[in-house]
């Protein structure tokens, strides 16, 4: 069981900003900005290339819950990035598909 499964059972605590019957988001433990959430669907899907065809609904309201919660933040008019690390070579550190979005500063381009 990954650790966003384990939060997403309340085994893990986690400052939870929004949940419906497919997603759920909360505070980055280690925050990268001054707002810094993540947007984890209840279903394990371990990374965005493992994704089937039939994940489709859910991978589109994974990026609606982003909008939701990044407006609900104050991000709407200043603006923020979302972020979806794959693989070992994309930073990924948990393998369960999940987006960061982080705002509240002016973010750098080219990031990493």
């Amino acid at each position: 069981m990954t650790l966003f499964e384990k939060i997403v059972a309340r085994q893990i605590p986690a400052e939870i900003l929004h949940e419906d019957e497919r997603s759920i988001a909360f505070r980055d433990i280690h925050p990268q900005a001054p707002i810094h959430f993540l947007v984890v669907p209840k279903k394990p899907i371990a990374r965005l290339a493992q994704a089937t065809d039939q994940d489709q609904p859910v991978l589109g309201h994974l990026l609606w819950t982003a909008r939701v919660v990044a407006a609900a933040s104050g991000l709407a008019e200043s603006g923020y990035r979302v972020v979806i690390n794959n693989g070992r070579d994309g930073g990924e550190s948990v393998p369960h598909l999940h987006l960061h979005v982080l705002g509240g500063r002016s973010m750098e381009w080219p990031p990493g």
